[in-house]
């Protein structure tokens, strides 16, 4: 085993670590924070089914952000989907065999690496060219994007430019699930895409991506919109009022 295999099987498991366990505690601490209020973004449903549907809309198709502003939602869109397809694509490496529908998506996932780096160019884009955008974009906010888009760019470059040996980096990531460890390919884009990986997986925990599981903890998505219906009592005012009983 090379010295270069130790170093990216140490990097993965470490940041394999740091993904689950940070984001798990971030989940904790959404979870307990209270609301003590009645907040949702009118209009908003009066019924925990209404509830269920916007936040599927919001998930799926960014409602609120199509209604605020259409360039935005073009763009983050397309980052989106063209990701999500991205990591359907790449199930395969880590499973064997592979399951029907993966192999089903793998043309999808193969072309919409451009979507996905489309949408991260125009989503920068907007960070230097609106002005109150420019305004409140934090050093943060660039690196983050320039990390995603290096890391979409060198795996379209591995598809469509330098071929990487495909065979070889299954076998590395199926030895890092069963703990059987394999070579890494050398190949240079492939090391530098795969250290990009594990730094956005390190980071993610403590950057503002924290969105995606954030979004199910808003209160003013996932409240109800019956303030008069029914009188809304936070579980630490409801453990005062107890405990003054």
């Amino acid at each position: 085993m090379t010295s270069l295999t130790v170093i990216y099987t140490g990097l993965f498991y470490f940041a394999t670590i740091v993904l689950i366990g940070g984001v798990a505690f971030r989940i904790y601490e959404y979870s307990r924070t209270p609301a003590p209020l009645i907040i949702p973004t009118t209009p908003a449903p009066t019924t925990n089914t209404g509830v269920a549907m916007r936040m599927a809309r919001e998930v799926v198709l960014f409602e609120s952000l199509f209604k605020s502003n259409k360039w935005i939602w073009v763009f983050g869109w397309m980052f989106h989907v063209g990701l999500a397809l991205v990591l359907l694509r790449h199930i395969r490496y880590f499973q064997e065999p592979v399951w029907f529908w993966v192999e089903f998506l793998q043309p999808f996932g193969k072309y919409a690496s451009f979507m996905m780096i489309a949408g991260l160019a125009g989503l920068w884009a907007r960070r230097f060219l609106v002005d109150r955008v420019r305004y409140i974009s934090t050093p943060s906010d660039h690196l983050m994007l320039a990390l995603l888009l290096a890391i979409g760019m060198s795996g379209a470059m591995m598809t469509f430019v330098a071929h990487t040996d495909i065979v070889a980096l299954k076998a590395f990531a199926l030895g890092l699930l069963t703990f059987d460890l394999q070579s890494v390919p050398g190949d240079p884009i492939l090391l530098i895409h795969l250290a990009l990986v594990a730094l956005l997986m390190i980071i993610f925990p403590v950057s503002k991506l924290l969105h995606a599981p954030g979004i199910f903890f808003s209160p003013t998505r996932n409240q109800k919109d019956n303030p008069r219906e029914a009188r809304h009592i936070a579980p630490w005012a409801a453990a005062m009022d107890r405990d003054k009983a």
